[in-house]
């Protein structure tokens, strides 16, 4: 018997809940890294700053009311231990998260497999997308949030980590710390224009690139 178990081994297509009809074909497909994921979407990297800062708040406090720097510093060592397990377990959503995700982008929609729990397909023709954006990180990763229709609406708890942060009236379906983002958001330009052609390989080699935010499709 094989140790290896897929948990979407139902899935005609990998990230599809059926196959592809005719006249449509897969453009992309992949997901998000799982160490950006862990900084920009579960913040991990801040709640260690939280904790320090937190800690450093106490024993200065402390140190100004006349103890000792080790007597200041001291009780407050297990912060910084909390902080470290905190941001463990946020990391390790994160991985989850993006393990269990995968993009799909077509010659017609886009098709976002998500949930960690409870895996669920959303599926956006690009007849409901008004635009795409794009907010690069510096080492080439990035997210391409959707502007949707008013007409169509995904609520933001379901979308998330998949969201445009702190668009929460009018969610924003969003491509999160995916390799590569300046190519993958022209894939998407192209295709929402349809003068899309296959295939964008998600093992293309990264540029570096500060990080910036500009339009990507009206």
């Amino acid at each position: 018997m094989s140790a290896h178990h897929d948990d979407f081994d139902f899935e005609p297509v990998r990230g599809l809940p059926q196959v592809l009809p005719k006249g449509e074909r897969m453009l992309w497909q992949g997901a998000p890294r799982w160490q950006d994921l862990a900084v920009h979407a579960f913040h991990a990297r801040k709640a260690i700053w939280y904790f320090a800062a937190l800690a450093l708040a106490q024993a200065a406090y402390r140190y100004a009311d006349d103890q000792t720097l080790a007597e200041a510093v001291s009780p407050f060592q297990w912060m910084m231990v909390l902080g470290l397990i905190v941001a463990g377990m946020l990391t390790g959503l994160a991985y989850l998260s993006a393990r269990t995700t995968v993009y799909t982008v077509t010659n017609k929609r886009l098709v976002m497999r998500i949930g960690m729990a409870l895996p669920v397909t959303i599926n956006l023709p690009f007849s409901q997308i008004d635009g795409a954006s794009l907010r690069l990180f510096a080492n080439g990763s990035g997210d391409i949030p959707l502007k949707v229709t008013h007409k169509e609406r995904v609520a933001y708890l379901l979308l998330w980590p998949h969201a445009r942060p702190f668009h929460v009236s009018h969610p924003q379906p969003c491509l999160r710390c995916i390799a590569n983002a300046d190519q993958v958001a022209g894939l998407v330009a192209s295709a929402l224009a349809g003068t899309a052609t296959p295939a964008l390989s998600e093992a293309a080699a990264p540029t570096r690139q500060t990080a910036t935010q500009q339009p990507v499709a009206a």
